[in-house]
């Protein structure tokens, strides 16, 4: 029994209302639960499994393993994930995935064992024991943080992106900068360099590499910039979720353009700008912030 049971609690194909109706029949446990509606106490059962092994809530089951679902729309998916996402420290975003239900939905979010722990909600700390959550005491929660202090997270697997997610193009063009920077010559494939940087482990995505070459939008980077006329005016903006380096790239643009600018005339073809601040200064703290995330930012 056991074993069957865990051959369909990780079955990853949970599109059919036949799987999730072999699910709800094994009913709760350490990984599995169910909610008749979204509500504070699935983001707490989101945060037990990410503090435990992970696990699935499915939205629309009653307290009677009985499938009820639940009515949704276009934007209540993605109102729920910014909710997880505000009301968690640090922020989690579970896998998603709906189906139908008679003229209804269930919905199954899931979440792995988050690397950096213990994660919380509203200030509390939970972890998952048989199928119930519990709130983990203070000492519980400072071993757990000592436990962890010492791993880098952006070395850490990355469970939820792939080899899919990235850019091999993005790589390419980070060789070529690494190459003229160091006089060097790079005779990898994008792939294996990243291996040679230990941020791809056994051909698998770790943090650092998904943050580093993300393809398009960056779901765990969300950075907001703004140039403030006085404590309540902001005149310019730019909201960035993309990978570091362009985050970067852009960052420094952006303070750039909002340098005074000193224009010398040296006699040679092209002048020379002289900002308020060296951009030296400027770029390094841009980076600080990041460089304790990835060795490859410099």
């Amino acid at each position: 029994m056991r074993q069957t049971y865990e051959s369909t609690i990780n079955n990853h194909n949970l599109t059919t209302l036949s799987n999730i109706e072999k699910l709800i029949s094994l009913g709760e446990s350490e990984t599995l639960e169910f909610k008749s509606s979204f509500n504070n106490e699935t983001i707490e059962t989101l945060v037990a499994f990410a503090n435990t092994t992970g696990g699935k809530v499915l939205i629309g089951v009653n307290h009677k393993n009985e499938a009820i679902g639940v009515t949704i729309n276009e934007e209540s998916v993605q109102n729920w994930l910014n909710e997880i996402k505000g009301k968690t420290t640090p922020f989690i975003i579970p896998n998603v995935n709906i189906v139908p239900f008679e003229d209804k939905a269930i919905v199954i979010f899931t979440i792995q064992e988050y690397p950096i722990k213990p994660i919380a909600t509203r200030g509390r700390y939970y972890k998952r024991i048989v199928n119930s959550n519990h709130l983990m005491s203070i000492s519980e929660v400072t071993n757990e943080h000592l436990r962890i202090i010492n791993s880098s997270w952006d070395y850490l697997p990355d469970s939820i992106h792939s080899l899919q997610h990235i850019s091999v193009t993005k790589i390419e063009d980070y060789i070529k900068e690494f190459e003229r920077k160091n006089d060097t010559t790079v005779n990898y494939t994008p792939l294996e360099f990243l291996s040679k940087q230990e941020i791809l482990r056994d051909d698998k995505l770790t943090f650092g590499a998904y943050l580093l070459f993300v393809k398009n939008y960056c779901s765990i980077s969300d950075i907001q910039i703004g140039r403030f006329k006085s404590d309540i005016s902001i005149i310019d903006t730019i909201s960035l979720n993309t990978d570091l380096l362009t985050e970067l790239n852009e960052i420094i643009g952006f303070i750039k353009k909002h340098l005074m600018v000193e224009l010398i005339i040296t006699g040679e073809p092209q002048h020379q700008e002289r900002f308020d601040y060296p951009l030296e200064v400027i770029r390094e703290i841009v980076i600080n912030p990041v460089r304790y995330h990835t060795k490859l930012v410099a």
